[in-house]
C-alpha cells in the first residue's frame, strides 16, 4: 500500500495495470492482524463504507457550521483504533447543534466486546461515551467493520429514525455479517438477523471469509453489501442481499468482479449523486501491496453488477489507494458534489461532474487520513454556489496507532 502523492500513476483505467497476480505470503502480511490484536485471527480484511445520500439533506443538517478539528472522539490508547464510522440523528433543529454517534473496531483485549458508541450533542465537537453494540459484548468473539444507518422511514416494524448496527463477528474458524437495531437513539440494541455467514478470516486468496458490510434502504427493501471470497470463481468479489423483514436475506448478487482470479475488490461505498444515479467507490487488489480506488456509477444501487469500472485519477493522473469512501453534497455547482476519501492521502478527491473521470480535484484538509475516513455531507448554507461542509470521523492509518478524531472541513 502507497501512503504518498508519489504512490502511483495509472496511464488507463485497465484493472490489470498496475499489479499482476497477488503473491499469497505477501497478502497475509499486509492484512495480518490489524485492529484484532487477537493470536486466534489470522489476516484480517478491513474495510470501509460511507452514508447514502438520500439521508444527507434532511431539514435536520445544521446551517450554522464551521470547519473545525480535529477533536478527540475516544482514544483506546494500546491497540489500533480505525475504521471509524458515524451516523447522524435526524432528530436535530435546523441551525442548531446536531446530534451524532460514533463507533470503531479496535485491538485492545481489554475492551468489551463489539463496539464501544460515543454520542456528541454539539455537532460532534466533544464526545461521551454512550452504549455498547450487542449491549453486553459477545465473550471470545472479534468484532470488525461496524457501520450505523437510520432509518429514514418506518420499515420492517421499525419505526422511522431507529438505528441499525451491522458488524463483522468472528472467530478463528469463521466470519460473520450480524444485524442490530436500536429504538432508543442507540442506547440498547436487539439482535435481528445474520446477512451472511463466512469462514476464518483470512484475506488470502482460497479462504471463504466474508467482510465489510454497507447498509442502503432502497424502495422495499434493505440492501447489505459487502466483500465476499465465497465464490470459487474469484479470490474476491462485492455482492450485495436484499431483506424486506430485516430477518431474513435474498440471493447473493454480484455488484464488482475482478478479471483475474487474483484480483481483489473489496469495500463497497455508495452514494446517490441524483434521483437517478448512484456512485459505488471500492478498493481493487490488482497486487499485494497495491489497491488502487475503483467507481461505478449506476441508475439503480442494486444494479452496479452491469456498471462499468472506472479508475479515480486527479488532475495529475495521480490514483489513490485503499479503504475509499464515498459520499455527496448538495453544494458546489448545480451537480453538487462527490467526495472521496482513501487511506493513501489525508486530500479528499471531489467530482462536481456526476462521476466525469476527467474531472477529479484535490482538496487539502486539516483532518488526518484514516483506514477508513468516513464522511456525512451537511446541508449547504444557502445556495448551491456556496462552499458545503462535510462531517469527517477517522482512525488510525493502516498498520499504525492513533486516537479517533472528528471535526468538519469546507469544500472549496
Amino acid at each position: 500500500m502507497q501512503n504518498g502523492r508519489d504512490s502511483r500513476r495509472i496511464a488507463s483505467t485497465d484493472g490489470g495495470q498496475a499489479g499482476g497476480a497477488a503473491d499469497p505470503a505477501a497478502r497475509l502480511t499486509r492484512r495480518a492482524l490489524l485492529g484484532t490484536g487477537g493470536a486466534t485471527v489470522v489476516a484480517l480484511s478491513l474495510g470501509t463504507t460511507g452514508t447514502a445520500a438520500a439521508a444527507t439533506t434532511d431539514s435536520g443538517a445544521s446551517r450554522g457550521e464551521a470547519p473545525f478539528g480535529p477533536v478527540t472522539v475516544a482514544d483506546p490508547g494500546s491497540g489500533r483504533a480505525s475504521y471509524a464510522r458515524a451516523v447522524r440523528l435526524s432528530d436535530g433543529q435546523p441551525g442548531g447543534s446536531q446530534t451524532f454517534l460514533a463507533t470503531f473496531q479496535h485491538s485492545d483485549s481489554g475492551q468489551p466486546g463489539g463496539f464501544q458508541l460515543f454520542r456528541s450533542d454539539d455537532s460532534g465537537r466533544t464526545w461521551r461515551q454512550w452504549g455498547n453494540v450487542p449491549d453486553s459484548g459477545e465473550p471470545g468473539k472479534t468484532w470488525l467493520q461496524p457501520f450505523l444507518y437510520e432509518l429514514p422511514r418506518g420499515f420492517a416494524g421499525l419505526p422511522k429514525g431507529a438505528l441499525l448496527c451491522a458488524g463483522n463477528s468472528l472467530d478463528s474458524t469463521s466470519t460473520r455479517i450480524v444485524l442490530y437495531a436500536s429504538v432508543d437513539r442507540g442506547l440498547t440494541w436487539q439482535y435481528l438477523s445474520t446477512v451472511a455467514e463466512g469462514g476464518a478470516p483470512v484475506a488470502q486468496n482460497g479462504y471463504t471469509p466474508v467482510w465489510e458490510p454497507f447498509l442502503l434502504l432502497h424502495q422495499d427493501r434493505l440492501v447489505c453489501y459487502y466483500s465476499d471470497q465465497r465464490d470459487p470463481n474469484y479470490g474476491q468479489k462485492l455482492a450485495h442481499q436484499t431483506s424486506s423483514d430485516l430477518r431474513h436475506w435474498g440471493p447473493v448478487i454480484d455488484d464488482a468482479v475482478g478479471e483475474d482470479y487474483s484480483e481483489r475488490p473489496g469495500m463497497t461505498t455508495i452514494a446517490q449523486v441524483k434521483s437517478d444515479l448512484w456512485i459505488m467507490t471500492y478498493e481493487f487488489g490488482v497486487s499485494a501491496t497495491y489497491y488502487p480506488v475503483r467507481y461505478k456509477l449506476a441508475r439503480d444501487p442494486e444494479s452496479f453488477g452491469a456498471a462499468p469500472a472506472q479508475a479515480l485519477l486527479d488532475q495529475d493522473g495521480y490514483a489513490p489507494s485503499s479503504a475509499p469512501d464515498v459520499t455527496w453534497s448538495d453544494s458546489g455547482g448545480p451537480t453538487g458534489t462527490i467526495v472521496v476519501s482513501a487511506n493513501s492521502d489525508q486530500d479528499f478527491f471531489l467530482n462536481r461532474d456526476l462521476g466525469d473521470p476527467d474531472k477529479w480535484t484535490r482538496l487539502s484538509s486539516a483532518m488526518p487520513r484514516g483506514y477508513s475516513r468516513f464522511s456525512i455531507p451537511l446541508a449547504s448554507p444557502g445556495s448551491w454556489r456556496q462552499p458545503g461542509f462535510v462531517f469527517v470521523v477517522t482512525g488510525a492509518p493502516y498498520g499504525e496507532q492513533a486516537p479517533i478524531q472528528a471535526g468538519v472541513i469546507q469544500l472549496d
